[in-house]
């Protein structure tokens, strides 16, 4: 993520709990926008997605 070469995610997330747990990226990650392009779940809770690139991260103002 730091050298900004990520085009797609593809996650497979899986319904449990181990403690605290480690981020998914470390510091030095480049902010990017990413849009869900697929998901599909399986019979026993498990979770398949697949992320695209979106572009620009899209910010707004209040």
């Amino acid at each position: 993520m730091k050298h900004d070469l990520i085009d797609v995610f593809w996650l497979i997330i899986y319904p449990i709990t181990l403690g605290g747990g480690k981020r998914l990226f470390a510091g030095g990650a480049i902010p990017a926008a990413f849009m869900l392009a697929d998901s599909a779940v399986a019979s026993n809770g498990v979770i398949v997605v697949n992320y695209e690139r979106a572009g620009a991260i899209a910010t707004g103002s209040y």
